[in-house]
């Protein structure tokens, strides 16, 4: 019962619109690079979006500590430079373009971080990042900041060199407030192994009875809405570019 209900919410658009939106979102941006672009994915892990950047010289940067059920590929991909992501050893100006998605929220020193990557990318580089604005601990112990807000990439990013600083939310209160609904449903699965038996025939009813809601009627209510949060203060993160200067 639980790996079904994993499934459905992993496959489902409606279900698991942070990943999938983020996903779009990157396949737009890789798409819009020239041919033969020079791009570093920055804290690639398994490399999940190597095929979007085909047409481009694709490199992969990460420092490849963590265990393969902390990578959403369970493995590392094939990385090229295997080291401190604020410490690249490369050249001033290397690269055309840098992704970095979902990352610096796991490193000590993000804004030092941002100098390297302004350091690295030849100017007018772009670059292409996603991170949380709220996030649940992962991929511990290297999990140092909960996320980042609109005001932190303006102030950053325009004191390490760059301009045309684009923030866009993926959602906003109503999609991360699904996405909750959605974790209740998972995380309180009967019969998992860390629920007891007698609490789990307990709960069964309750959850089955509650479960069109969580995975059915909150989420399509919530999408619906969600046009109509003008501030998106509660979106579950962002999708930020940038221009080196």
């Amino acid at each position: 019962m639980m790996g079904n209900v994993k499934e459905l919410i992993k496959s489902s658009a409606l279900l698991n619109f942070n990943v999938v939106e983020r996903d779009r979102w990157v396949a737009v941006q890789a798409a819009s690079l020239p041919r033969g672009a020079v791009v570093l994915d920055a804290g690639a892990g398994s490399c999940p979006y190597r095929s979007l950047f085909a047409h481009c010289n694709y490199k992969t940067q990460d420092f490849t500590s963590l265990q393969g059920d902390q990578l959403s590929g369970r493995q590392y991909g094939a990385i090229d430079y295997v080291c401190d992501i604020a410490a690249i050893p490369v050249d001033d100006n290397s690269f055309d373009a840098i992704l970095c998605s979902e990352v610096i929220e796991h490193v000590p020193d993000p804004v030092a971080v941002m100098a390297e990557f302004s350091r690295i990318l030849k100017p007018g580089g772009r670059l292409i990042l996603t991170a949380p604005l709220g996030s649940g601990i992962h991929q511990e112990p290297y999990h140092f900041y909960g996320g980042y807000t609109p005001f932190w990439y303006e102030k950053v990013l325009s004191d390490k060199g760059f301009a045309k600083i684009n923030v866009q939310a993926n959602g906003g209160s109503m999609k991360a407030f699904s996405q909750e609904a959605l974790r209740f449903a998972q995380m309180t699965i009967p019969f998992a192994s860390t629920i007891p038996l007698f609490v789990s025939l307990t709960w069964l009813p309750f959850w089955l009875l509650l479960l069109p809601l969580l995975v059915g009627v909150i989420p399509v209510a919530a999408h619906l809405l969600d046009r109509y949060d003008e501030k998106q203060h509660f979106t579950v993160g962002y999708f930020v570019t940038a221009v080196k200067e």
